[in-house]
């Protein structure tokens, strides 16, 4: 629900306006006067204004320039009975979004309103993309059909469309997230913002600026107010990804917000409310922060309603080839060259390697394969530097291009129960899957020990 804020000095034309837009689904909220708003407004903060030009102590144009202080995103629309053409001008050239004459045509407003939405929308995305290009960079796709991330993506589907805080564990490089931004798609909040911000990159006093925001003057360098990510996310969600990492000062404060949703930015006294679904990441192990006095072990139990662990590459068993081929042919479109799969002898390298780094790695040796590899597939000699690290001499070879994944999976579990010895636990561990799925399948593809 969009928030307006009606201004207005005449008690029937506020309350009126107030009602009908109500009545077509905005929340609006009133004030009798520009210096109510300003008091309002730091509790409201709706990304709309409609505002009487002319009112006692304060107009509408001295209105428009101390709400754009403090929110330079603000659309406001004027009103006034007094329409001239140099007033109109003026409240353009200060910012207003429109200025409309009374008495109002209603249908009128809903369109400009409905435009200043947009604007609104449109203006605040174009700060935030310039803010997080580096945090979401190089996302890895979840993809895979083993059974350990079939659970995980059943997990996901259960979990997205309530409003629970998350937190998704795993190692780095394992996708957390785009686990957080599919349970925000999947969420009744997925129109309004996702909010990402890595807290490990940043010194605390940039990260509470970040959070929270700052106004203008409230530390060197800070030349104009600046809206932090929990106010951009108002409506939606954030993701807070290497929380673990966050220092005991900063703990104190997110829990007051997850608490309350109360916070005020670096600089204000004005406290801030806003309405957001808290997802979090880390690759730490957070009981053993806790027990070590790393982590607040109450802040640990707001942001940990729905535990989501996502496993290692390790761990998903026939699922490196298919993120391999699958990060192969986004490569090979990226730079224009025409590659059409991985030999056997290259399959086997992934297969066995035991990938350290995850879905990020995997992704980094293939995009470097494709800028080394000089024929039509990548071979063993384009993954430099990726060794079996378990025994590979009797894996069986076979081929892998364009192949089904049910061709794949069979290359890649006799892969490892060779390297194993067909020990059948540890190669079901590997593998992530039970030891009597594990029969089953070396039933159905009549697999023997070599």
């Amino acid at each position: 629900m969009i928030k307006v804020l009606v201004v207005d000095d005449e008690a029937k034309q506020r309350d009126e306006l107030a009602g009908f837009l109500k009545f077509k689904g905005y929340q609006a909220e009133t004030a009798a006067s520009g210096e109510e708003a300003l008091a309002k407004y730091s509790g409201f903060f709706s990304p709309l204004v409609i505002t009487d030009m002319k009112m006692p102590d304060m107009d509408g144009l001295e209105l428009l320039g101390k709400l754009r202080e403090l929110n330079p995103f603000i659309q406001v629309i004027v009103l006034t009975a007094y329409g001239t053409v140099e007033t109109a001008v003026e409240a353009m050239r200060r910012g207003a979004f429109n200025y409309l004459t009374k008495p109002v045509n209603l249908d009128e407003l809903l369109i400009n309103l409905k435009k200043a939405t947009e604007q609104n929308r449109l203006v605040i995305d174009n700060d935030l993309l310039k803010r997080t290009v580096e945090d979401m960079a190089d996302m890895p796709e979840m993809i895979g059909q083993s059974e350990v991330m079939m659970r995980v993506r059943s997990m996901i589907s259960r979990v997205g469309p309530s409003d629970s805080s998350v937190l998704i564990t795993g190692p780095s490089g394992s996708g957390k997230g785009l686990a957080a931004q599919i349970l925000h798609q999947l969420s009744p909040r997925r129109e309004n913002r996702f909010v990402p911000l890595n807290c490990a990159s940043l010194p605390e006093t940039l990260l509470e600026s970040e959070l929270f925001g700052h106004e203008k003057g409230a530390f060197t360098g800070a030349d104009r107010r600046r809206a932090g990510r929990f106010e951009l996310a108002d409506g939606g969600t954030i993701f807070l990804d290497e929380i673990g990492d966050m220092s005991p000062f900063m703990q104190a404060k997110l829990l007051r917000v997850l608490e309350d949703g109360v916070f005020e930015p670096l600089g204000s006294e004005r406290s801030k409310k806003v309405d957001v679904r808290v997802i979090s990441a880390t690759n730490h192990d957070m009981k053993k922060h806790i027990e070590d006095g790393k982590f607040r072990q109450d802040l640990y139990f707001r942001i940990n309603t729905v535990n989501i662990e996502l496993p290692a590459l390790i761990k998903r068993g026939g699922d490196v080839l298919l993120l391999g081929r699958h990060f192969l042919a986004r490569a090979a479109r990226k730079m224009n060259k025409t590659i059409e799969g991985i030999s056997e002898a290259a399959a086997v390298s992934l297969s066995a390697y035991d990938w350290p780094g995850n879905i990020r790695e995997l992704q980094n040796v293939i995009e470097r394969a494709v800028v080394l590899s000089m024929g039509p597939v990548i071979d063993a000699d384009d993954l430099p530097g990726i060794s079996a690290d378990r025994d590979t001499d009797d894996i069986p070879i076979a081929l892998v291009n364009n192949s089904s994944l049910a061709e794949m999976e069979k290359i890649h579990i006799s892969a490892i129960l060779q390297s194993e010895g067909w020990n059948m636990q540890k190669t079901a561990d590997i593998l992530g899957i039970h030891r009597n799925t594990l029969r089953q399948k070396i039933k159905d593809y009549k697999l023997k020990a070599q």
